[in-house]
């Protein structure tokens, strides 16, 4: 939660519309400047001047869903502080598809019904009882 006077400045800065989309997707405003955009669609921001430590640097996701398995791994690393630059500036960390990266995004399906289960080969320990009965005579 931010204070009056750095709410209304940031409203003055980014403007009504984008003031509202904060509010309801981020939960807080914030005034930075765009570092840069991966081929996802994210938005990448930072702000040194105003922001508290380790707060200086936000995502706005394309998608209204927040999920971080949507962020490329360059932009993981400089949204985490591990590295200081952003992929545009560093060589390293350009983006690319990879021979192995598949070409679309496939969302991380955990706790839903596509996510993944094993099948397993053993055997279990216990069966449940199946009752006979014999034929009476």
């Amino acid at each position: 939660m931010s204070t009056i006077l750095r709410t209304l400045r940031n409203l003055r800065r980014i403007g009504l519309k984008e003031y509202g989309h904060q509010l309801q997707h981020i939960g807080d405003t914030k005034a930075g400047t765009l570092i840069g955009v991966d081929r996802f669609g994210n938005k990448f921001f930072e702000n040194l001047e105003e922001e508290l430590p380790l707060r200086t640097r936000w995502v706005d996701y394309k998608d209204y869903r927040e999920d971080p398995s949507q962020i490329e791994p360059g932009w993981h690393a400089w949204m985490s502080y591990m590295v200081d630059k952003a992929p545009p500036s560093d060589p390293i960390l350009q983006p690319g598809i990879r021979v192995w990266e598949p070409p679309t995004h496939r969302p991380n399906m955990t706790a839903s019904r596509s996510a993944y289960k094993p099948y397993s080969t053993t055997k279990p320990k216990y069966h449940a009882w199946t009752p006979v009965a014999k034929p009476r005579e």
